[in-house]
């Protein structure tokens, strides 16, 4: 019996005059790098479930492993499934898969297979053996996928069993199944994308052509640049995609970092403003200046400090930096955290004539102001569109970039709860700021001096501090995050 010819790499696929064209992929190592399922579930489990139900998984993946090997790849996916999903509300994993997952499979997209998946104009299906919970918010409204087919799992009263539903792990043989049922009624699909290591052949046998993708550990997945849409807002707490070993790291480091953050936040609350400058240095959140801050406005009125925004301690580390008392203004904000601030914080209504009579009261009583247009933060290289109400009210403007770097634990979130931001801050085991004072605006460019209006200058300023930072400047708002990332507007947030 002659041997089965082994298809042709993805990388000899011409892409070209593909526009009727549908395309099968696998997800797992064809479509994605990533050839593991771990840390895709084990971001899954931090967010659903915190460091208890990480370490679940982690203890779980020892045996997912030697099941995946003296079984199968579906013995594996069901240890995973069983310890990461038990117990928790369907809503949770579906809420993590929208806001937290979107952000790793984006990085982690294999560059040639997207460039053959994009070429395709006709149908386009993704097969994984992962729950389809899981990849479906990415495939979907990411990579415009028409049909996602996927690990289905069980549910009793919206909450999650840990088992499997028939007719199983979508794997091997079921893949082919699946696929044959989405191009029944259709002609059969004209490519077919498979993984090397696994049983992909099968599937990919229903295509006019086959293509597999080669195990390359160095291929480098898709430039952010490259990407079809940028990844602008997501959600979670984890900065890293944990692999074991960094999930074994996070684990062992966490019973040091939280009474070192709650030490942390002591040390900042308990310091007088001209000191706290020095302290962030002293507890290892050290904050870099560039360019020396301006001096105070000449009347008496005080001066706007129009930052970006990147964690809700922001305005902490800009009066530090300035080394001189101011307030801040904020929409929301967590009791304890105002409680703990050093920095006069005035909470903002959103009715414009109110917040604009308590943001010219502040600077007519010559405070110098520390305001965040964008409304909310943003953890990606992008400027939300600024809010024009504080050039409307004075032409003593000063634009400061503010820029942040963790290596752990972001610093901010949409969904969960806002009073741990501060400590999920200090976590980290070395947090840094920096900040640049950039050029107060010349009176030709304010609406004082210049007869601007509001939105031109607010724009002015926007690009002003995205050159200094090298980001990019969007139209997009607070409740295009919150819309995307929760399902709200934003407005309401009270979870504390």
């Amino acid at each position: 019996m002659a041997a089965t010819k082994t298809p042709p790499i993805i990388q000899n696929c011409d892409s070209k005059g593909r526009e009727n064209d549908s395309v099968v992929a696998d997800m797992d190592g064809a479509l994605l790098t990533q050839r593991g399922s771990f840390p895709y579930f084990a971001l899954v489990a931090f967010d659903v479930g915190g460091i208890l139900r990480l370490l679940v998984l982690l203890l779980a993946a020892p045996l997912a492993w030697i099941s995946r090997h003296l079984l199968s790849e579906s013995a594996e996916i069901r240890v995973l499934v069983f310890a990461c999903f038990v117990g928790v509300r369907i809503k949770d994993i579906k809420s993590a898969a929208n806001a937290v997952l979107l952000k790793h499979y984006s990085e982690d997209l294999h560059p040639d297979t997207w460039r053959v998946l994009s070429a395709c104009g006709g149908r386009k299906c993704v097969v994984t053996v992962n729950p389809r919970i899981m990849v479906e918010p990415f495939l979907k409204n990411y990579l415009d996928v028409d049909a996602v087919l996927g690990t289905e799992i069980l549910s009793w009263r919206g909450i999650a069993t840990g088992l499997v539903a028939a007719p199983g792990v979508l794997s091997g043989e079921e893949k082919a199944v699946a696929v044959a049922k989405v191009f029944e009624d259709l002609s059969v699909p004209e490519i077919g994308i498979g993984d090397m290591e696994t049983s992909d052949f099968l599937f990919m046998n229903q295509c006019k052509e086959k293509y597999t993708v080669p195990s390359e550990p160095r291929i480098r997945p898709m430039k952010p640049k490259d990407l079809p849409k940028p990844v602008i807002f997501h959600d979670g707490r984890l900065v890293q995609k944990p692999t074991p070993l960094t999930a074994l790291l996070i684990i062992l480091w966490f019973p040091i970092a939280v009474p070192l953050s709650i030490l942390r936040v002591i040390f900042v609350a308990l310091s007088p403003l001209s000191l706290t400058y020095y302290i962030f240095h002293i507890i290892g959140c050290p904050i870099t200046i560039k360019r020396a801050p301006p001096p105070k406005a000449k009347n008496s009125n005080g001066v706007a400090f129009v930052c970006s925004h990147r964690s809700l301690i922001d305005s902490t580390i800009v009066s530090a930096a300035l080394g001189r008392s101011t307030t801040s203004v904020a929409y929301s904000i967590a009791r304890l955290t105002e409680i703990v601030s050093p920095v006069k914080t005035r909470r903002l209504t959103r009715n414009r004539v109110d917040d604009a009579k308590i943001i010219s009261d502040i600077l007519k009583s010559g405070y110098d102001l520390v305001i965040f247009p964008e409304g909310t933060t943003c953890r990606e290289n992008y400027l939300l569109r600024f809010s024009s109400l504080f050039a409307e009210l004075t032409d003593e403007i000063a634009p400061v970039a503010v820029d942040l770097r963790v290596g752990v634990f972001y610093p901010t979130t949409v969904r969960g709860r806002k009073w741990l931001d501060m400590f999920f801050f200090a976590m980290n085991p070395r947090p840094e700021y920096e900040v640049t004072f950039l050029d107060k605006l010349s009176p030709e460019r304010t609406c004082g001096g210049s007869g601007k209006s509001s939105y031109e200058v607010a724009n002015n300023v926007q690009e002003t501090i995205g050159r200094a930072l090298e980001f990019e400047c969007t139209n997009l708002t607070r409740k295009d995050k919150y819309r995307m990332l929760a399902g709200t507007d934003g407005l309401v947030e009270k979870k504390s």
